[in-house]
């Protein structure tokens, strides 16, 4: 049965903890049966949500399925193939102290109601993603997309209910008053991915219920190039992770670290490379995507001055369009660097080596990502004991994120928790200590 929009969060709440109590939502069979309808829509309607995520944010189809509706199917498939083995308890030694009958194993159990709460930048998959591990760990779940992402939102909030049990999976559209509303709710888990601002006020919301929270926030991710490195490999590389989604990806490399003398032979190869991907006018490539709204627009534009234009530097307002831009000869404290960028704008910042690229690292709060081009061990080595990051990326951009056997997080002010695959059930469940002892 479908519920009307203008139901209150205190009711969709309610409506949904008394459908988690009655058991429905934690047999295994049926958690299947609900991915598997999730996996369902993505196929089925996957031209819809296509066609919603080019309205929203100029993505083709290709970006579309690559990084939005397939990246989610995969993360089901992952998860239908190794439910049953994750959720088998697990046994503990036996406590012999207790005596020799008995016995100990600990079993995931689900959290109850938890309440996603999805960004603009990828409306689907960062709404959909986590909604598969909450469902594959048995609970109910108010899904919030995002405003921001009209279109997208619309999308799921018609096609969502259509596949799943509305009695345990709701969706509530609209802006900051309708999800200031839900985060004065009790909920089970609070899972949110966006900016550390917003962060900070769902995690106090969390804190009035004792709600556990996972927080997905960004961060400027550093990629460090090293001498004597192969520059047209690594400036594709580089193009490729930055401008994809037009640099609105919360684990895009947000600056390049590097000697001068590096620095100077990485221009040309990352101008080729723009040129490689998008052509010599990127307005008139299908594949690049615009931003989101004015507003961030004219946060962007105001960051074009703090260097020299290597490549780019064009936009056009009514179209919202800035062209994939390279900066040379940037200040560490020009306003480019003093915020997340999370757009298409990539700064080279020259140190004088190893030494000072991990200074540099560590003297700021701690990134979402850190992505390293070396062939030395040695250096390969020093930044994972000396740095800390939410992921670490040797080579390749944004693909640890794709490899659903690898937590996905940040640390510090980049976040807390993780999730895909296993690291999902273990978000969304509470896993409980079990002891036996016989009374005969």
């Amino acid at each position: 049965m479908n519920h009307p929009s203008p139901e209150q969060p205190a009711d969709v709440v309610a409506r949904l903890r008394a459908t988690f109590r009655t058991g429905r939502t934690k047999p295994l069979d049926r958690r299947t049966d609900q991915l598997r309808r999730l996996r369902a829509l993505l196929t089925e309607k996957g031209p819809d949500l296509a066609a919603a995520l080019h309205a929203d944010l100029g993505k083709s189809a290709t970006e579309a399925h690559r990084t939005e509706i397939d990246f989610t199917v995969r993360e089901i498939d992952h998860t239908l193939a190794r439910l049953a083995d994750w959720l088998r308890p697990e046994p503990a030694p036996d406590p012999a102290h207790l005596g020799a009958d008995a016995r100990a194993w600990t079993q995931y159990d689900p959290l109850g109601v938890v309440l996603v709460i999805a960004p603009w930048n990828y409306p689907a998959q960062l709404l959909l993603a986590p909604l598969v591990g909450a469902l594959a760990a048995g609970n109910a779940v108010v899904a919030k997309p995002s405003e921001l992402a009209p279109a997208t939102s619309a999308a799921l909030a018609r096609l969502l209910p259509e596949y799943l049990d509305t009695d345990a999976v709701a969706v509530v559209e609209g802006g900051v008053p309708e999800t200031t509303a839900l985060l004065g709710q009790r909920f089970d888990h609070v899972f949110y991915t966006g900016n550390g601002t917003v962060g900070r006020i769902v995690m106090r919301a969390a804190a009035e219920h004792l709600t556990p929270v996972t927080l997905e926030l960004g961060g400027k991710s550093p990629a460090f190039v090293d001498r004597g490195v192969d520059l047209d490999v690594v400036a594709d590389r580089l193009a490729r992770g930055k401008f994809l989604n037009a640099g609105q990806t919360c684990v895009a490399p947000d600056y390049v670290l590097t000697d001068p003398a590096t620095a100077a032979a990485l221009e040309p190869a990352l101008a080729r490379a723009v040129e490689a991907l998008y052509g010599s006018d990127p307005r008139t490539c299908g594949e690049y995507g615009r931003i989101v709204d004015e507003r961030h627009f004219d946060r962007l534009t105001g960051l074009l001055g703090s260097g020299r234009v290597v490549v780019g530097g064009d936009s056009d307002r009514a179209q919202k369009f800035i062209a994939p831009t390279v900066l040379a000869d940037v200040d560490p404290e020009s306003p480019v660097m003093r915020e997340e960028i999370f757009g298409p704008i990539l700064p080279i910042v020259t140190v004088s080596g190893l030494d000072e690229a991990i200074d540099f690292v560590n003297d700021r709060d701690k990134p979402l990502a850190l992505y390293v081009f070396s062939e030395s061990d040695g250096t390969r080595a020093r930044i994972a004991a000396e740095t800390s990051s939410g992921g670490l990326g040797y080579g390749l951009p944004l693909a640890h994120l794709t490899v659903s056997d690898l937590p996905f997080g940040g640390v510090g002010e980049s976040g807390m928790g993780s999730y895909h695959g296993r690291y999902s059930i273990e978000t969304f469940s509470h896993r409980k200590a079990v002891l036996d002892k016989p009374l005969s």
